[in-house]
């Protein structure tokens, strides 16, 4: 699988990437539980895969998808030659604090639960749950993760969140490097267009995560009525079931276009995608490879949403949950 410069960073990703949410047992979000050991054997299957790229966050499991990825480390006497491992840093789950202190706190804890004395890349993470004055202050979430690059213990600093808007805003500053975008540039909805725009326009790479929209384009709309980890709006779920009424005319399973609509954009360096399962990574691969005509992107185009954001009424104006 070819790799791909990821913005001026010098790393280099396959367009392919593995999420690492789910493999921390988070059924209250996925749905689903995942035991140890099979969440281990996946990562096993990622690292024995062509895919190089491992994106995990301090929030997940609140630390269960970064100590089950160390133990494989442990196992494997650090990370294999050639992979980039990403996680991000976080609010505290428990009281919502999201300060300076809090951010030093995140970071800490993933060196140790991943077993490393550096991290390649670190996002800034979820940053709509605090206020942008607050990141960016002296003292705040940024000038910490600042300090920790310049120490050396940090190579590179991106940013990950919902709302594209507020992402932009980041972007802009010109403090990050890439930028993690979910759940907003799929073939149901493609808010997050402006974002990648912007961030392409100012050489910020940008990583797409959850083109399945948390499921329903994977498992089907019948099977699994949900978008962005919540209940979908009736009209999403028709929708839904219009294009994978398309994709099943042209012989083409509907999660073979979730993922190839983005990976076939040229403005994202790469798609990462949740798997749960070691059989989920060749069976992901294979939907990577599957034929699909060219005339199928236009017809499903008319039954995307393209302005408005997939979690808007969980964000208050100002950028904090309501």
């Amino acid at each position: 699988m070819e790799r791909r410069a990821l913005g001026a960073t010098g790393l280099r990703v396959t367009p392919l990437g593995v999420g690492g949410g789910a493999l921390a047992s988070m059924p209250e979000t996925f749905g689903y539980a995942v035991p140890e050991a099979q969440a281990l054997a996946t990562i096993r299957a990622v690292f024995a895969s062509p895919i190089n790229f491992l994106d995990t966050a301090a929030a997940y499991g609140d630390g269960e998808s970064e100590r089950r990825i160390g133990l494989v480390l442990r196992e494997r006497g650090g990370l294999p030659p050639g992979v980039v491992l990403s996680t991000k840093a976080d609010r505290n789950l428990q009281t919502g604090e999201y300060s300076g202190d809090q951010i030093k706190r995140s970071i800490e804890r993933s060196l140790r639960l991943l077993g490393v004395d550096h991290l390649q890349i670190v996002f800034l993470h979820d940053p709509e749950h605090t206020t942008f004055d607050n990141v960016m202050g002296r003292g705040g979430p940024l000038h910490v993760l600042q300090s920790y690059q310049s120490g050396g213990v940090i190579d590179h600093l991106g940013v990950a969140g919902g709302p594209a808007d507020l992402l932009i805003r980041y972007v802009e500053t010109k403090a990050f490097s890439a930028v993690v975008t979910h759940n907003r540039y799929t073939l149901l909805n493609r808010s997050a267009s402006p974002l990648i725009a912007r961030a392409n326009e100012l050489g910020v790479a940008v990583m797409n995560a959850a083109p399945y929209g948390s499921g329903i384009l994977a498992k089907g709309p019948e099977a699994y009525p949900r978008y962005a980890y919540q209940d979908a709006a009736e009209s999403v779920v028709e929708r839904a079931h219009q294009m994978a009424a398309l994709c099943k005319r042209y012989g083409v399973p509907l999660a073979a276009a979730a993922l190839q609509f983005s990976l076939r954009d040229p403005r994202i360096v790469s798609t990462i995608v949740g798997v749960s399962r070691p059989e989920r990574v060749t069976e992901t691969l294979a939907l990577a490879a599957r034929p699909i005509p060219d005339e199928l992107w236009s017809q499903l185009d008319q039954f995307a949403e393209w302005t408005a954001d997939p979690e808007g009424s969980r964000w208050a104006p100002s950028g904090r949950t309501p």
